[in-house]
């Protein structure tokens, strides 16, 4: 009887499955911990939502080009902003700047109902197309507009997440806050905008933090474009 002891060849590499680990990994270098955070951005395959030119970067911790002149945030700002933020399962989110689609997509991830407002049609329709393929869409509610505009949005909400730099949070936007809940976005008062983070206390006051300095864009406000 012949017998083969050569060691059987090992199965092929899962090469998701690397690239993932190796985001991960990459974050966690950077002093993320949140181990809530990391699994819903991994989970919502930053791929996915990169344009499609520089698919090879979406898993390196680099900001990415979108249309309409706007920016796909890196990994580690979101990263920073996200953990700030405090997500709970079941809990009602707002977004502010829909962009991309990847944080809304890790907002959901992390157990929320989002509420996203996006200013440029053209990003709304392309994130819209990449919810359906990323299979979050029906935990997404997508409004195309100015999000800093009082009347883009009505109701109270446990989590509020800018993504942009404001001079100063609309005070209408932090009097949608529901008792407990936190607004998290970046204030431009240095060279670099700094994370800030407002808390709705019991009392019903509001009481504001900032954070470490953020590379981010400022928020694009005005009418809603169709760009």
């Amino acid at each position: 009887m012949n017998v083969n002891l050569l060691p059987r060849s090992a199965p092929p590499a899962d090469h998701h499955a690397i690239e993932a680990a190796a985001f991960v990994l990459g974050l966690r270098a950077r002093g993320v911990r949140n181990t809530a955070v990391l699994g819903a951005m991994e989970r919502a395959r930053r791929e996915l939502f990169a344009p499609r030119r520089f698919a090879d970067l979406a898993r390196t911790d680099v900001a990415l080009p979108l249309p309409c002149g706007q920016t796909m945030t890196a990994p580690s700002v979101v990263a920073a902003m996200l953990v700030a933020l405090g997500a709970e399962s079941g809990g009602r989110a707002l977004e502010i700047g829909t962009g991309s689609g990847w944080v809304t997509a890790a907002l959901v991830k992390l157990g929320c109902r989002v509420h996203t407002v996006e200013r440029y049609a053209t990003l709304a329709e392309s994130a819209a197309a990449r919810f359906a393929v990323a299979g979050v869409a029906g935990a997404v509610t997508l409004a195309v507009g100015d999000g800093l505009a009082r009347e883009a949005v009505e109701g109270r909400f446990d989590r509020i997440l800018v993504n942009g730099a404001m001079s100063a949070a609309p005070e209408w936007l932090t009097a949608r806050l529901a008792p407990g809940g936190r607004l998290v976005g970046a204030l431009a008062i240095d060279r670099w905008p700094r994370l800030v983070s407002v808390d709705r206390l019991a009392d019903g006051s509001l009481r504001q933090e900032l954070g470490a300095a953020l590379r981010l864009s400022r928020l694009a406000a005005g009418p809603a474009a169709s760009l």
